[in-house]
């Protein structure tokens, strides 16, 4: 039998039947609302996306929601969908909007457990920096929020994060939620200019920073930008500096500023927190677009919406329960931080790390993994193709025993590392690579604990998620590529975006290229064993002589030679032939490689067998360094516009912007 189609992983018997969805499934066919045909997790999500209504109501019940109004666990909902099948930004009177009526605290479901429980491990490079309880997180924010009240912050206001992966973030985060704040949080590593295109919009009235950060063995100090910052910003009431590299950093040159502690030492008797209960749709996050072609979008998600797809996300697609120990490679500008964080609503202990995911040892994260006994570790498909090039094997150096999944996303994950992760991590795992976005603040695609692991393949569209491939005349498709989509509405699509009273950016973002349907801008496939398989971004997409073309088809081939740390593929128009056009392939090598005729030959015949002659590059570089965003996503576009001599906006949103200036001077790219 063809590899491709035989599956690397398949549970065990005793694996589904204790797994979360399958006894949520059970429970529904136990209390006739769904049929006994309804036999695996593929048929629930038949069902769930033909009677949306019944399946929120049902995640409801089974999350314990807690809230006023017409939607307590118990009493059934009149209308938990207003506005039906209508796919369109949220409308008052139109819809599509949620569980009307219903007021929650998106903070009191993350906080619900109080014991002497771990509830975050911060980690850096050096090493474990601390632990703390569930009883002491309950404490910790119910002393923030009294010192954020004081500050006159209410509902509505934002509060602003500059700030590393630490557990800070985390208690500053759940205080302004539990007042009804929105939170919105950068990385440090983001610029002056990164951060005010973000903060700048949307007017915080605090912000939360950190004194630096630590990143690949050095300390990086954060307090000249967050000084440029706090000028920039006239709304900021007050600043907090979290003292992170010193105990006692120098504040004096920061405007409205004081240490953490120092704004909380007031508040020291303040034991329990307080929760604001708002409606469904309220304000929780602000999030960012990648903001490469404009001004970053704020994207607004709602506090019921989050909660509720992240406990389905956690509970059923990921089997998280309490105890469990969850470990996501992230930061605070990038959405898994905020998915990260939800799980604490399950009882689960969160691992924070702040640093290089390969410093000061390539296999940093898997000595932490080993020493807090991590369940599920999260991380990227880059992290998994980097270090089975450094030649990292944890299940030889580190107890994996306790590890039941990873997931991954950010791009797609190659074949070569589902083998490497089987191979050389865990034979017995479920690898689960799932794909979302910062739009829905969630996933469309996840992973499935009762079912089979294909390579190259997630494993099954999300539950509640009326996720389809599209042609380019809106037909739905199988077994080829297109535009994934969604058709119908789910609780975690954006509230609004902010400054877009009229909606007009909203419904450009995902509306426009087909009516009344979400546009993801991913290129993908739904396969025969009904999961998935992203191609990369359909607007990164390549059509060469009319045959279009996924990036991630070739990157697959091309990042199995060890010589190649990463590559990236564009399209170049020819100004010579209106019309015409060639695929360009750059690559990165290691320090002590080349690329000669004989490499360029090899990665040629490899594309040529395992794709296609359509997906083999006319011309292939090698470049000192690839542009990417903060998030570590390499961005295609960025390059093309250079090659193509256009002006590339907002190089601030880039982790390495000075990347780009070697891609404007590459002979063999002019005069094509």
């Amino acid at each position: 039998m063809n590899r491709k189609h035989s599956p690397l992983w398949t549970p065990s018997a005793q694996q589904i039947a204790s797994a979360r969805i399958t006894r949520f499934r059970e429970s529904l066919i136990a209390g006739g609302i769904v049929p006994p045909t309804v036999s695996d997790a593929h048929a629930l999500h038949a069902w769930s996306v033909r009677e949306p209504e019944s399946f929120w109501r049902e995640i409801w019940r089974a999350a314990a929601i807690m809230a006023d109004g017409p939607g307590s666990v118990d009493a059934p909902w009149s209308e938990v969908l207003h506005g039906g099948a209508r796919m369109a930004p949220p409308d008052v009177e139109l819809g599509p909007r949620w569980f009307i009526g219903a007021r929650l605290n998106f903070a009191e479901h993350l906080l619900r457990r109080r014991d002497d429980g771990v509830a975050i491990v911060s980690w850096t490079e050096r090493g474990r920096q601390k632990r703390t309880t569930f009883a002491e997180l309950s404490v910790r924010v119910a002393q923030t929020a009294a010192a954020m009240r004081a500050l006159g912050v209410t509902v509505g206001d934002r509060v602003a994060g500059y700030l590393p992966n630490i557990t800070e973030a985390v208690v500053a985060m759940l205080a302004a939620s539990s007042i009804g704040a929105i939170w919105s949080s950068c990385s440090p590593d983001f610029g002056t200019r990164g951060v005010l295109d973000r903060f700048g919009q949307i007017e915080p009235v605090l912000l939360i920073a950190a004194d630096g950060y630590m990143y690949a063995g050095k300390q990086i100090d954060s307090r000249p930008r967050v000084e440029e910052i706090i000028d920039a910003i006239p709304s900021l009431r007050a600043v907090w500096l979290v003292p992170w590299l010193e105990r006692d950093p120098e504040i004096s040159a920061l405007p409205r500023t004081q240490l953490f502690d120092d704004a909380l030492a007031p508040f020291a008797s303040e034991r329990e927190p307080r929760f604001t209960r708002l409606p469904f749709d309220h304000p929780l996050y602000i999030l960012y677009s990648s903001g490469t072609t404009g001004l970053p979008k704020c994207i607004v998600h709602g506090a019921g919406g989050t909660l509720l797809q992240h406990w389905k996300e956690h509970a059923l697609h990921t089997d998280l329960r309490e105890n469990d120990v969850l470990f996501y490679f992230t930061t605070c500008g990038w959405m898994m931080w905020n998915w990260l964080v939800s799980s604490l609503a399950l009882g689960v202990t969160i691992v924070l790390y702040d640093g290089a995911a390969l410093s000061p040892d390539p296999a940093v994260l898997w000595l932490m993994l080993s020493a807090e006994r991590i369940n599920v570790f999260g991380t990227s498909a880059k992290y998994l193709a980097t270090i089975e090039k450094e030649g990292v094997v944890p299940r030889a150096r580190f107890d994996v025993a306790p590890l039941r999944a990873i997931l991954s996303t950010g791009s797609p994950l190659a074949a070569h590392s589902y083998d490497f992760v089987y191979r050389d991590i865990k034979s017995d795992v479920h690898l689960a690579s799932i794909s979302g976005g910062t739009d829905i603040v969630s996933c469309f695609a996840l992973g499935d604990p009762t079912g089979p692991v294909y390579s190259g393949e997630l494993q099954m569209r999300g539950l509640g998620m009326a996720v389809d491939i599209y042609d380019e005349h809106a037909q739905s498709i199988r077994g080829t590529a297109g535009e994934l989509v969604c058709t119908a509405p789910f609780p975690s699509m954006p509230v609004a975006f902010w400054n877009d009273p009229s909606h007009s950016k909203y419904r450009a973002a995902y509306f426009e290229h087909f009516s009344g349907v979400w546009s993801h801008s991913d290129w993908a496939e739904i396969t025969g064993h009904d999961g998935v398989v992203i191609y990369g971004r359909s607007d990164a997409t390549l059509n060469p002589g009319g045959i279009r073309i996924g990036t991630a088809e070739i990157y697959r081939q091309v990042e199995q030679f060890p010589t190649v740390l990463e590559s990236m593929v564009i399209e170049q128009q020819s100004t010579q032939s209106p019309g015409d056009s060639r695929v360009v392939l750059f690559v990165r090598l290691r320090d002590d490689a080349r690329l000669d005729d004989a490499l360029r030959d090899a990665i040629g015949r490899k594309i040529r067998e395992n794709a296609s002659p359509h997906h083999v590059p006319r011309v292939i570089l090698a470049v000192p360094d690839l542009p990417r965003t903060m998030s570590g996503k390499i961005t295609e576009l960025a390059v093309r516009d250079v090659v193509h001599g256009r002006e590339v906006r907002n190089t601030n949103t880039l982790a390495n912007p000075n990347a780009l200036a070697f891609f404007r001077q590459i002979p063999e790219l002019v005069g094509y």
